[in-house]
């Protein structure tokens, strides 16, 4: 499932009910944290791609076939822009620049890839509230920066090396 996104900060809003909307009947409930944490995403995510870049975007959603205790679901935006994500340390009286800081927290994993039109990010979120539980007890997600072949990072300590 995909959805194309205008470099417009309305797109932001329609990205959100366009997810809502393909959890209906997948077996995640509107109510559940994986939903509740997807569509705070796919928020960041988009928000990214059109405040950075201002370029068209795609907002990719993969959810499996059957949802059980175990399922992974895959969140991506591919845009046109070759520049890489840079993960900022927002002071306290910044009104952005936490975007990522929310992704490496919230997500399992995450990471970004090049590719010849511009970049692809993602992140993967396991409906399996154990490791959700493991992963919060790490600190996030693992991180994964650059194209194949790139170096992989856990956690906050990530933001310290790029």
């Amino acid at each position: 499932m995909q959805l194309e996104i205008r470099p417009d900060p309305a797109e932001v809003g329609r990205a959100r009910r366009w997810a809502r909307s393909r959890l209906t009947g997948s077996g995640i409930q509107a109510d559940e944290p994986l939903a509740e944490t997807l569509v705070l995403l796919v928020s960041e995510l988009v928000t990214n791609a059109v405040v950075h870049t201002g370029r068209p975007a795609v907002l990719r959603l993969s959810l499996p076939p059957a949802v059980t205790e175990e399922a992974t679901v895959r969140l991506e935006v591919a845009d046109r822009s070759g520049r890489a994500p840079v993960p900022r340390c927002a002071d306290d009286d910044a009104t952005g620049g936490r975007g990522l800081a929310l992704v490496d927290g919230l997500a399992d994993r995450w990471g970004w890839s090049v590719e010849s039109t511009g970049k692809r990010i993602w992140c993967e979120l396991d409906r399996c509230a154990k490791s959700r539980e493991v992963a919060a007890s790490c600190g996030g997600g693992a991180v994964a920066y650059g194209d194949a072949g790139g170096t992989a990072f856990e956690g906050l300590a990530a933001y310290e090396a790029v």
